[in-house]
């Protein structure tokens, strides 16, 4: 049996100040609070999920926030951008938003024959909207800001850059199931195509600048897809048997995880696409509960008390 990832499954990230960073994702940006939840290692920190309106893999972008987490440094090392794949002519509506908003942000630009439109959330954590030339057709969340015609989809690819990207390359190919696709200057496209959605990893060549630091608006770890428990501790054993040094699975409630460092230095997770956010809540009731993993149950009042306001 071939066990392969399918494309991204989840990213997670670091931010400061819970109630903004809810604040940009949801009101400006239009995603959904699928889960509020809280840092399994740190129960009175939130855990938060944002997505589409179905709360799929491939569009959950999850945060950890600490209220006096210093800035991090961008460079290498990291996942150093998030993509999210938008409609064809939507960056009127995006551009108008940004400035009525004050957000910082770049001038649509291009790379490889598809517009993009930089931005930057709250604590510095760079996304770039991109007007993707494949079909997607996920549902996405709808608010009375941000219509249909206009709103976002899900990932589109993240970039990690590095100072060698050689054997993270072999990582993508050889077992992660990815095939290099395009390449321009020093950006290396990869594409997953067992994946429908969220299938493109990009990996900057970038020897010689200085390390990242991972702290307030930073990613955290990158998540890949696998269909089920099985698939996912073959991969375990391949990743073993290729030399990585990979964590026994962890059940985080809505996916079970494996984690490891991939060349570079970026923490990757490999995550269970079941049983998913709706294990807990239905469709129409995501997000508007805390929702505790079950060693915290006991705890429940205390940790409500102690978590922020949002």
């Amino acid at each position: 049996m071939k066990t392969i990832t399918n494309g991204i499954h989840h990213i997670t990230a670091i931010s400061g100040n819970a109630k903004s960073n809810l604040d940009f994702y949801t009101k400006f940006l239009g995603l959904k609070l699928v889960k509020k939840t809280v840092n399994f290692d740190d129960p009175h920190t939130y855990h938060l999920y944002y997505a589409n309106r179905t709360a799929d893999p491939g569009t959950l972008l999850t945060f950890f926030p600490w209220e006096n987490i210093v800035k991090g440094i961008r460079g290498t090392g990291q996942a150093t951008e998030i993509q999210y794949s938008v409609p064809k002519d939507s960056f009127d509506f995006w551009l108008n938003r940004i400035k009525e908003h004050n957000i910082l942000y770049n001038k649509p630009s291009q790379r490889f024959d598809e517009e993009y439109l930089t931005i930057l959330d709250n604590d510095g954590l760079k996304f770039e909207l991109v007007i993707s030339n494949d079909k997607d057709e996920r549902e996405p969340f709808i608010t009375d800001d941000v219509n249909e015609s206009v709103a976002i989809r899900g990932f589109r690819n993240i970039t990690l850059t590095l100072q060698n990207i050689d054997k993270t390359s072999k990582l993508l190919t050889d077992l992660l199931g990815y095939k290099l696709k395009e390449e321009k200057v020093n950006r290396f496209r990869f594409v997953n195509e067992n994946a429908v959605d969220a299938k493109y990893i990009d990996l900057v060549f970038a020897p010689g600048e200085q390390r990242g630091q991972v702290a307030g608006g930073s990613v955290h770890h990158v998540a890949f897809r696998v269909k089920n428990d099985d698939e996912q501790m073959m991969l375990h054993e391949k990743l073993s048997d290729a030399g990585y040094h990979i964590t026994p699975q962890i059940d985080r409630k809505y996916f079970k995880s494996l984690y490891f460092r991939e060349p570079g230095g970026v923490l990757f997770e490999i995550a269970t696409d079941p049983p998913g956010m709706m294990v807990d809540e239905s469709i129409d009731e995501l997000g508007k509960k805390l929702q505790l993993p079950e060693i915290y149950e006991s705890r429940r009042l205390e940790i409500e008390k102690r978590l922020p306001e949002l």
